[in-house]
């Protein structure tokens, strides 16, 4: 069954893109609807991937941005967040899109445990699938996010002294914030000291069932199978994990495995304690050694955290020793507080996720519909070994990864820097030898190297193969607003290439 919308019929979306792809209530059951108004420009290259969608199951370019699972299936069900979110994506329908702006319609969704306490503490909160995660802290006090007042209209009084929408206003700028300075004390302090991170909006699904190792085994491209077992605890980036969980559901429906993914995204916390002192508060915060030698890194225990049971995951995305800890909902507060208390000597802070895309593309990391969209590859990426090329454990796309390694790649991701402190923000055109080759998906600015950092796919304009020696040979510029910067580019992260702080290894 196919939905499509009807012209001219004014049909405005709650982030003003289309709904296409499958239903994920219904399989089988397709949209191409709400092109708010832009249906004769769309409709046409909507009109081929949508039927691609349905013929494949998957459309040829990247539509993760139309696609109806971006959305979490307890705000669609919802109608005060529908009328509000359509209400302001329609009123700000011509209105300049800022690299850090956030909605003030249907905000408040969903709040994880430490909401209030974070709020109290000056957090400026994002809004990501519905969640309030933290953006940055605000070292001037408080600024909740208020309910929405539909910028005045309808008889309904507007919020005045709204500190939050001050801040907003603040960021409307293709420059540099007026709290770069802040974002960058967060980096810097979980950099040399701890910092620590509510990233509770991630989803937390738990895959299990008899034939759990089967699913696992086709749906990763790694070999998750280091102890024998049959359950899998997955804990996936909030802003995609509607995404993911109908994907993942759609393939162990596919394949006939006997095994059941469910969620328990609402009744967990989590909180990541970054940086080089994280091992010296967490070691009095929880029951277990934290040495190298008992807790190595990237491995897991269930341990006790002030009296809490938790599960410890010895990971980092920020690239520095830490750990995560996964608490059960009524036990959030009193581990956070305890790792608060344990970490006052050391200047503990609290961090958001601004600082988090600061330091994850520091390291190299990926983040998921920017370095990495459903039209990439693990190897275009630098990926390679998340997979398990080396054995001989089939899994999804193996077959494709096989080919691509053996004919070679002609685009892969490249990291970036300029000398200039100029503020880039992703689609900044890419130039090799004057000749343009791509574009950042990504880029921010790296607070300990002290240098704009961005991450683009490159081509090679001869449809060559694009290796090393293609990037090492190249003189590379980026244009930013008509402007050129001479850009340096590299083949390893230019922060910690031999990844030793995350292995607890500091000069």
């Amino acid at each position: 069954y196919l939905v499509l919308s009807q012209w001219p019929t004014e049909s405005f979306t709650a982030d003003h893109k289309p709904l296409m792809g499958e239903a994920p209530e219904v399989r089988g059951f397709f949209l191409g609807c709400g092109f708010n108004s832009a249906g004769m420009m769309l409709g046409g290259g909507c009109g081929r991937e949508l039927a691609h969608w349905i013929i494949h199951g998957r459309p040829e370019k990247d539509m993760y941005g139309y696609d109806i699972r971006r959305f979490h299936n307890s705000l669609t069900d919802n109608n005060r967040w529908i009328r509000e979110r359509s209400h302001e994506s329609y009123a700000k329908n011509y209105s300049v899109v800022f690299p850090f702006d956030e909605p003030l319609a249907s905000r408040n969704m969903r709040k994880d445990p430490f909401h209030q306490v974070l709020t109290e503490q000056g957090c400026v909160f994002q809004e990501r699938h519905g969640w309030e995660r933290p953006g940055w802290f605000n070292k001037d006090g408080p600024a909740p996010v208020l309910d929405y007042d539909y910028y005045g209209a309808y008889d309904i009084n507007k919020n005045v002294n709204y500190k939050y929408n001050d801040l907003l206003g603040k960021e409307y700028t293709f420059g540099f914030p007026p709290h770069h300075d802040v974002i960058k004390s967060e980096c810097l302090t979980c950099r040399h000291g701890v910092a620590v991170f509510d990233m509770s909006y991630f989803g937390k699904f738990y895959l299990t069932g008899p034939d759990a190792k089967k699913a696992a085994d086709w749906l990763f491209t790694a070999d998750v199978n280091k102890k024998p077992g049959d359950a899998y605890y997955l804990a996936i980036g909030g802003g995609v994990a509607e995404h993911n969980w109908n994907h993942i559901r759609t393939v162990l429906q596919d394949e006939g495995f006997k095994c059941q993914l469910t969620d328990h995204s609402e009744d967990m916390g989590m909180i990541s304690i970054q940086g080089p002192k994280s091992r010296d508060v967490l070691q009095e915060v929880l029951d277990t050694d934290l040495s190298n030698e008992a807790f190595p890194f990237s491995t897991h225990k269930v341990v006790s955290a002030a009296g809490h049971q938790v599960r410890a995951m010895r990971l980092s995305f920020v690239g520095e020793l830490g750990w995560e800890l996964h608490i059960p909902k009524g036990s959030c507060l009193p581990v956070y507080n305890a790792v608060m208390a344990a970490g006052a000597k050391h200047g503990i802070i609290n961090s958001g996720y601004r600082a988090i895309d600061s330091l994850s593309i520091e390291k190299g990391y990926r983040h998921w519909h920017a370095d990495l969209r459903p039209d990439d590859t693990p190897l275009e990426a630098g990926l390679a070994f998340t997979c398990k090329l080396k054995s001989s454990i089939p899994f999804q796309g193996r077959d494709k990864l096989e080919k691509q390694k053996q004919e070679g790649l002609s685009r892969r991701i490249v990291c970036f820097t300029i000398d200039e402190k100029e503020p880039m923000f992703g689609l900044e055109a890419i130039f090799r030898n004057g000749v343009p080759v791509g574009h950042l998906r990504r880029s921010d600015y790296g607070f300990f190297i002290d240098k704009t950092i961005g991450y683009g796919y490159i081509r090679n304009p001869d449809g060559g193969v694009v290796n090393n020696d293609f990037i090492k040979s190249g003189d590379f510029t980026l244009e930013r607003m008509g402007v050129t910067y001479k850009a340096k580019a590299h083949l390893k992260s230019p922060f910690d290439p031999e990844n030793k702080r995350v292995k607890g290894i500091y000069a």
